[in-house]
């Protein structure tokens, strides 16, 4: 028997998002808070400019690759779901499945938490009583507090505004993201132009190759080799994190005006703007703070960026503008990229649960389209889950966990264009990928040396996101079989 939809259930998509939209999906959706402070970790690793600026650097270089060879695969899928179709696709309904799993269980519910969990931490410095000590409640290892329910309440309120419709979404988008853009660019142009003249960026380009580790207690190692290697590989997934989720507009492909050809642009533009952002903010960093610094140091200019306070490496540069006042205009900026970020998480993330559900892989009522022809149950759906993990407060955990395995599928999606352009050698590709197959084969050898590193560094990390994604297995298996009976 065919179900019956509502009669005010609309069953397809509206094209409504131009290219600009698209673009600053993918760039609002990259930009959290993870530029503002994972450059601290990154100086402590390895205690150089000049492979601190390389981090950066290779870090644009691959997920521009990875945008330019995700291109060809919207152009072939231009559908609802995105990676998760390019993936099922190419290896089956399995692997997509496991995918699928793994970003609802954590990659894109886990980073919706986190973020909103860093736009309420900012939002204390207006409100001292979100802090994390005002406990209104403990649940046996729970604590249940005002800025958690605040975070809960930021996720309810931008996922009600995106059941509205992808206008509401897209308009939160634009202007968020647009604000965000325009605040670091001001940061950039600022903090270069004083640095040139002041003479910090040339000091700290000085010596820039030598590397070094520097621990908590500011004891300083020297750092070459293979220990070079490795402490470069694991920093460099703080970079890799704060430039992840680039991927999102793939989700809403059937919402693109003409996405044969505007996603791949978007993909391209978007992350090329993005990463180019991170490469000069970082460079303004080192134009207002000097790279090494003390624990103990009592000012800005002498914790430097690798003690920076809190790792607030952006708010020390600002600081070195603004005096006291920085730390309200830093919580200001973070503020708002961090509800336009995931503005654009929580838009994109509920259109992959849709598709899963059309195939029958993911809770049925998330395969309905409401009255405002977006996909409303899997929105309320993604934001439960979140809000649990808001109030487990474990998602940190989850998110180290999984942005291995979400590299992981970065690469099983791009060895997908190989396989496809074996098995589909005629399928009508609007876009073929830039330099193929050199560019694609780069991504998956620097991206899996990158991998191996972690495993070697981060074992138990690294192991728990493999077995998360690994538990789709056995849930994918029971899904099945319960269909069949």
């Amino acid at each position: 028997m065919t179900e019956q939809l509502p009669a005010d259930e609309k069953t397809e998509f509206k094209r409504s998002l131009s290219l600009l939209d698209s673009t600053l999906i993918v760039s609002g959706s990259m930009i959290g808070s993870g530029v503002f402070i994972v450059a601290a970790d990154m100086a402590r690793n390895l205690g150089s400019s000049g492979w601190l600026l390389m981090l950066w650097v290779l870090t644009g270089v691959l997920t521009v690759a990875a945008a330019l060879s995700y291109g060809e695969l919207a152009g072939m899928m231009p559908k609802a779901g995105g990676q998760y179709i390019y993936i099922q696709r190419a290896f089956g309904s399995l692997m997509g499945f496991v995918y699928g799993w793994t970003v609802f269980m954590v990659i894109q519910t886990g980073t919706i938490a986190a973020v909103a969990v860093a736009f309420t931490k900012y939002t204390a410095v207006f409100i001292p009583a979100l802090g994390p000590e005002n406990v209104l409640l403990t649940l046996g290892p729970i604590d249940i507090t005002l800025g958690s329910l605040f975070a809960i309440s930021s996720l309810v309120f931008l996922t009600w505004l995106n059941s509205r419709g992808v206008e509401s979404g897209k308009i939160i988008q634009n202007v968020f993201t647009s604000a965000k853009l325009l605040s670091l660019l001001g940061l950039i142009v600022v903090g270069i132009t004083l640095g040139l003249n002041s003479g910090m960026l040339q000091n700290n380009l000085t010596n820039a190759w030598d590397a070094s580790t520097t621990t908590a207690a500011g004891e300083v190692l020297p750092l070459a080799g293979m220990a070079l290697l490795l402490a470069f590989g694991t920093s460099m997934i703080g970079s890799l994190f704060s430039a992840d989720a680039w991927n999102n507009v793939t989700f809403i492909a059937g919402e693109i005006k003409n996405p044969r050809r505007n996603i791949p642009l978007a993909l391209f533009f978007g992350t090329l703007i993005v990463t180019t952002i991170y490469f000069l903010a970082n460079v303004s960093y080192l134009s207002l703070l000097p790279l090494h610094g003390s624990p103990t140091a009592t000012d800005v200019l002498g914790r430097g960026i690798q003690f920076a306070q809190a790792d607030r490496v952006a708010t020390a540069a600002v600081e070195t503008l603004f005096g006291n006042v920085s730390v309200a205009i830093m919580a200001v900026l973070i503020m708002v990229s961090t509800f336009g970020c995931n503005n654009g998480l929580i838009l994109a993330g509920a259109r992959l649960y849709y598709a899963m559900a059309k195939d029958g892989l993911f809770l049925k009522q998330a395969s309905h389209l409401n009255k405002n022809a977006v996909p409303g149950r899997a929105l309320w759906l993604q934001c439960i889950w979140a809000s649990v993990l808001c109030l487990s407060g474990r998602y940190g955990d989850l998110l180290d966990y999984c942005t291995f395995a979400s590299l992981v599928f970065y690469m099983v999606t791009i060895a997908g264009l190989f396989r496809l352009r074996r098995t589909e050698p005629n399928t009508e590709r609007p876009y073929r990928a830039v330099g193929y197959p050199f560019v694609p084969a780069l991504y998956i050898g620097a991206a899996g040396l990158i991998c191996g590193i972690l495993l070697y560094t981060k074992t138990f990390n690294t192991g728990m996101g493999l077995l998360i994604a690994g538990l789709g297995i056995p849930v994918y298996l029971l899904t099945k079989r319960s269909q069949r009976e």
